[in-house]
């Protein structure tokens, strides 16, 4: 399942809160804000595609996301390497590292990222 563009924005908001009211929901959102009846809509969506939680009192409705950022991420990412990449990490590394116009720190950094995985993957 995936979140349209709105959606990811409003989940951005409740993993940065953890959880929250419409209210706050609403207060985070830029000029012009949208109507809390799309909000709301949203949220319900959401809920039905397993995003988003929420416990009841009385009449108001405190929200929690569902998915860790971390695995939403995970799965747009693998997902993009399989659609624009013919599945393949390394195309998708080489597309990355020239068309993103990484400095050469960068360029160091992400070896040194990529020389800790291979050191953990050799000692599995």
């Amino acid at each position: 399942m995936q979140l349209t563009k709105t959606e990811e924005q409003l989940m951005q908001f409740l993993w940065k809160l953890e959880k929250a009211f419409m209210k706050d929901l609403l207060d985070l959102f830029p000029e012009p804000k949208p109507a809390t009846t799309t909000v709301a809509t949203m949220l319900k969506r959401m809920a039905d595609k397993g995003f988003v939680g929420y416990k009841e009192y009385g009449k108001s409705r405190e929200y929690f996301p569902l998915v860790e950022k971390s695995d939403y991420f995970s799965k747009q990412v693998n997902g993009m390497i399989k659609s624009f990449f013919n599945n393949s990490a390394a195309q998708f590394a080489s597309f990355f590292t020239k068309e993103t116009d990484m400095s050469t720190a960068e360029l160091e950094e992400l070896r040194k990222i990529i020389d800790t995985e291979i050191k953990k993957k050799s000692n599995d």
